[in-house]
């Protein structure tokens, strides 16, 4: 099982992301929210892996996930850096482990793996994927992470550090069996509730699995203030809050409160 002893032991700390969504926006708009995000202080940007909006305009602007990576490793300087997540089905498992390892000396160590099984099918479609089942889609994603655990560590030169593996998505029956065998992060969707019993059923996995529980971070997707819902997130066990925003225009305005209310946290 891959090493988790460089995450774990800042997992008590509270880290805030953004989510860029690259719909509907030009590219300098994108990366213009990214440096200006870096430059406040949050703690991760976000993209996603999509070839087209998920709201608005269907056939509306839209970028590629991986090639905005590199760029914005460039134009950042001390983020981290992911998708929200990747599409497993998108590409094969060897390449993808050496575009992340890629991205990863880029951003100087910057980089955290996000993926997932897929779902949108209109990407499959107009692509050229096979979309298939949500159960094979979950089945090829549980034969992809070894391969790209492989990869990683046969990769010359290697990754600068261990790529942190944040794994979406809050299926009870396999997602969260794999987050308990590879991720360092879980992310899911919810309100507090939810996301308590998607933590518990996590922990029930990684006892099966073998494996530490403290070892995963828990993150959440967040909208509107923080003083309304963050401390109860919190008190569950979430310690990545994300916030996220759709193009063209991207609202930064909501970051200082979140920015803020993570520093009282963690002084």
């Amino acid at each position: 099982m891959t090493s988790h002893a460089q995450l774990s032991a800042a997992s008590d700390r509270v880290r805030v992301g953004l989510q860029i969504q690259p719909q509907h926006a030009e590219w300098a708009q994108i990366r213009d929210a990214a440096t200006e995000a870096d430059e406040m202080g949050v703690d991760i940007v976000f993209t996603w892996d999509h070839f087209y909006p998920l709201s608005g305009e269907p056939e509306g602007k839209h970028f590629e996930c991986w090639t905005m990576l590199a760029a914005l490793a460039q134009a950042t300087t001390r983020c981290e850096l992911s998708a929200l997540v990747t599409c497993n089905s998108y590409r094969n498992p060897e390449l993808l482990a050496d575009m992340a390892r890629t991205v990863d000396h880029i951003s100087d160590g910057r980089l955290i793996l996000g993926i997932g099984s897929g779902w949108f099918e209109k990407d499959y479609a107009e692509y050229g994927y096979e979309f298939g089942t949500a159960g094979g889609r979950l089945n090829d994603l549980a034969e992809a992470l070894p391969r790209i655990e492989r990869r990683l560590g046969k990769l010359n030169p290697a990754p600068t550090r261990h790529i942190p593996i944040l794994i979406g998505g809050g299926g009870e029956k396999k997602t969260l069996r794999l987050v308990a065998r590879h991720a360092d992060i879980w992310h899911g969707f919810g309100d507090v509730e939810r996301v308590t019993h998607k933590h518990r059923v996590l922990d029930e996995w990684c006892a099966r699995e073998e494996r530490d529980p403290a070892a995963i971070t828990r993150s959440v997707t967040v909208t509107g203030d923080p003083g309304a819902i963050a401390q109860q997130y919190y008190d569950v066990g979430t310690r990545l809050f994300v916030v996220d925003q759709s193009g063209p225009d991207y609202d930064l305005s909501v970051l200082p409160a979140w920015l803020g209310w993570r520093d009282s946290i963690n002084a």
